[in-house]
């Protein structure tokens, strides 16, 4: 039955008339143009535009008729001249020849198409090896969003959670193995570093090295592909270097990705031959019958090759603290104080060196939202003034909430690398607290993820020199003026407490030394950079401040921890140069100059003796305390420091006097 003119079919519905709008006959849907492809590869192809070339690479005319800059090179000569540079460091030093290397994914084949989408698939230019019939693929300065893709691809762990931080998990070590860190000890190293008693340098040979780095080079060349990073550290331009980190995992190259300082296309374009190298291979072991092994990690330094070799552990944090103490060796030789430290700067310019052990609250005390982050952790104090080493932060993540911790918490976004975390299998999201992998889980983020981060992150020279101490007996003062030679001495002991919780076996505090607050990370005496701190300092008029942050009224177990609100109020009062102004008193013993008076800080907790109902208690303790600083200092007492000696003299009679 026809309704209303118009034809049904068999349903009872109308028909569809289609109107042809062509001459062919043939019904066009063109709402859009049709894709210019003929393969559903070529439409893939089409997907990923080539990045455009931020330094010009052909001759461009310029004022007067000269050529620029960068005009004596094609793209396609610079590209050949960067992988001779990525082939000669993975060369074999048996072959003394490298691998043929190309660019690109070996999983990802070259598509026919527009030559845009080919600059993954350069053609080999180098044919140096006869040990090598294949090519090693570079995966080259990868971006976050590339190296999240190989990540999950191709490695095991690797999840994306519900904030976009890629979650991975480091394998069997979940920290650093300081007993398995090596040295090589040559004719220049013996005279230069500190060995022996209480020094973290671990003495290797050549030979030894060299086999472990020839074990490391064939593990990469025997990979299918290899990630390269070339980056920067330290963010004074006439002080920086130039890495290169060759790794196995795309972990890896994404943390030192955030760790490093990352260089602009141009610095990329012209980076040439790296100061320093490093070959991850920590998914490789050691061979545990080489000489000097005493386990299947082995991370081993030699300063002389500017090479660092990893075998047998995988935790990125190897890569970061190796650096850094390549960092202390380094700078030292341009007269340039490596710390580790936390810098803040206020809106005034006034800027601050935080020093700490775990548990101090250097971390919370730097991140101060009314004054600029310059770093979290490691800095240089040249005669420029200070500049942060890293592009990066690493912080801990065991129980972080939003409340405690808020830029780390948003911090934690697509970019970061979480180590080790426990996450919901379903939503993704990571509970903090939870414990199974490791206490030691971290995040790893671009500095510029900070609010308040200064780009770049440098500042003058420091006003206030602060070092923070946790002291579980409940002696020092929440607050101390330090001299120039008590600086000195609280700076080489370095000085914290352990308490009952944080390692196994520990019933009552423990007093723990770290020589310039990073002991595991130094290369040359203490006193060394003590030295350089003190005439850094007196020539820039800063001024150094002890600050406990532990407990008051009685040793852990009987007194309370000075509340966060009262260390803040000091921390306020240094910046601000009231505290310098302050009447003071001194103490017995340590002989500290403590305030009177602190705004915002109840007067009767300044001296930590007020606090003790017990006063002979109290006596015995500091006593205690005093004893045990004494014992750390002997291995120092040695050394000499400054032309005469005379330094030493007073660094010595800064210490406690009982």
């Amino acid at each position: 039955m026809a309704s209303n003119g118009k034809a049904n079919g068999p349903s009872g519905l109308s028909k569809i008339r289609t109107i042809p709008t062509s001459q062919d006959g043939i019904c066009h849907d063109d709402s859009t143009p049709p894709v210019k492809a003929q393969t559903i590869d070529e439409l893939h192809s089409l997907q990923r535009k080539k990045s455009a070339p931020t330094t010009p690479t052909l001759a461009t005319p310029t004022k007067g008729g000269a050529q620029g800059a960068f005009a004596i090179i094609s793209e396609e000569e610079r590209q050949k001249q960067q992988l001779q540079s990525i082939s000669a460091s993975l060369a074999s030093f048996a072959r003394e020849t490298g691998p043929k290397v190309v660019r690109g994914d070996p999983a990802r084949q070259p598509v026919e198409g527009p030559k845009h989408v080919s600059h993954h698939h350069v053609t080999p230019t180098i044919s140096v090896s006869d040990s090598a019939l294949k090519f090693t693929h570079v995966l080259y300065n990868l971006s976050p969003a590339e190296l999240y893709e190989q990540a999950i691809k191709y490695e095991k762990g690797s999840f994306i959670t519900s904030t976009g931080a890629l979650a991975t998990l480091s394998g069997a070590k979940t920290g650093r193995c300081p007993r398995d860190k090596r040295v090589v000890k040559d004719e220049v190293t013996e005279n230069e570093l500190w060995w022996g008693k209480g020094s973290p340098n671990i003495e290797m040979d050549e030979h030894t090295f060299m086999v472990n780095r020839e074990r490391a080079v064939d593990y990469l060349n025997s990979l299918d592909k290899v990630f390269v990073n070339d980056q920067f550290l330290n963010w004074d331009p006439k002080n920086r270097i130039k890495v290169r980190i060759v790794s196995a995992r795309a972990y890896h190259s994404l943390f030192m990705h955030n760790m490093c300082i990352r260089p602009t296309p141009e610095e990329l374009e012209n980076f040439g031959t790296p100061d320093f190298t490093i070959y991850n291979a920590g998914q490789f072991p050691c061979n545990r019958y080489t000489h000097y092994m005493t386990s299947s990690s082995s991370i081993d330094l030699n300063l002389a090759r500017r090479e660092m070799v990893i075998l047998g552990t995988q935790y990125a944090g190897e890569m970061k603290k190796g650096l850094f103490s390549v960092m202390h060796y380094l700078m030292p030789k341009r007269q340039i104080l490596s710390l580790h430290s936390g810098c803040n700067m206020g809106k005034d310019g006034d800027v601050a060196l935080f020093f700490g052990l775990s548990g101090t609250g250097k971390t919370t005390l730097s991140t101060d939202h009314n004054r600029y982050l310059i770093g979290d952790d490691e800095h240089c104090w040249s005669e420029n003034g200070v500049s942060n080493i890293e592009g990066g932060c690493y912080a801990k993540c065991i129980d972080l909430s939003g409340e405690k911790e808020p830029d780390v918490w948003n911090a934690i976004k697509f970019g970061t690398v979480l180590e080790n975390v426990v996450f919901d299998e379903h939503t993704r999201e990571v509970d903090y607290s939870d414990k199974s992998v490791t206490e030691n889980t971290r995040a790893a983020y671009p500095i510029e993820y900070i609010p308040n981060a200064k780009i770049p992150c440098v500042g003058p020279h420091p006003r206030n020199v602060i070092l923070l101490t946790c002291d579980a007996f409940g002696v020092l003062p929440p607050v101390s003026k330090l001299n120039l030679a008590q600086t000195m001495y609280h700076f080489i002991s370095g000085y914290t407490a352990l308490v009952a919780g944080t390692v196994d076996g520990i019933r009552e505090p423990t007093a723990t030394f770290s020589a310039c607050f990073g002991a595991a990370f130094i290369m040359l005496h203490p006193t060394k950079y003590a030295a350089m701190l003190a005439e850094k300092m007196q020539k820039h008029g800063a001024t150094g401040w002890l600050v406990n942050t532990g407990w008051s009224g009685g040793s852990y177990g009987s007194g309370s921890r000075i509340k966060l609100q009262y260390t803040r109020k000091i921390i306020d009062a240094i910046h601000s140069g009231a505290l310098l102004k302050a009447n003071c008193q001194k103490t017995d013993v340590f002989g500290l100059e403590i305030p009177t008076a602190v705004d915002g800080v109840p007067s009767e907790i300044l001296d930590p003796v007020n606090t003790w109902s017990d006063k002979k208690a109290y006596k015995e303790t500091l006593l205690k305390l005093a004893g045990l600083f004494k014992k750390n200092f002997e291995v120092f007492t040695n050394y000499k420091i400054g032309q005469d000696g005379k330094l030493t003299e007073e660094i010595l009679a800064a210490g406690p006097v009982f």
